[in-house]
């Protein structure tokens, strides 16, 4: 299961940014994957909470944004979201097409945490 060591570099980045900003707990993780990115959401969801007890996003929410699968046709110059398995042009039936994304995992942002209760939003 490569979700754990997925959360492992997640946490380091998102522990980084909660420092930088001198928070004292992480709230709130949005992070934006598309379904070519290899990762399995419901494992990530369920890894987490294991690589994050005893940081400060132990108490944190992990929130994910399915992203779609989108490509530029060489020959019509048509963008299209399309089917995962179905990277043909959806106007002109072209397989002469660019992947411009779907295949992404990106950190959308961060709500951090003071011991006051103030929170302080962070977009990556």
């Amino acid at each position: 299961m490569h979700e754990l060591s997925v959360c492992r570099a997640l946490l380091q980045q998102v522990t980084d940014i909660a420092e930088e900003h001198h928070a004292e707990e992480i709230k709130v993780i949005r992070l934006k994957i598309g379904p070519l990115a290899g990762i399995e959401n419901e494992l990530l969801l369920r890894a987490f909470p294991l690589v994050a007890h005893g940081t400060a996003a132990q108490h944190a929410t992990l929130e994910i944004t399915s992203m779609p699968v989108t490509i530029l046709c060489q020959d019509c110059e048509e963008k299209s979201d399309v089917e995962i398995n179905r990277l043909t042009c959806p106007h002109c039936n072209s397989s002469a097409t660019q992947l411009i994304s779907g295949d992404e995992m990106m950190l959308d942002s961060v709500i951090l945490g003071q011991q006051s209760g103030a929170e302080e939003r962070y977009v990556h």
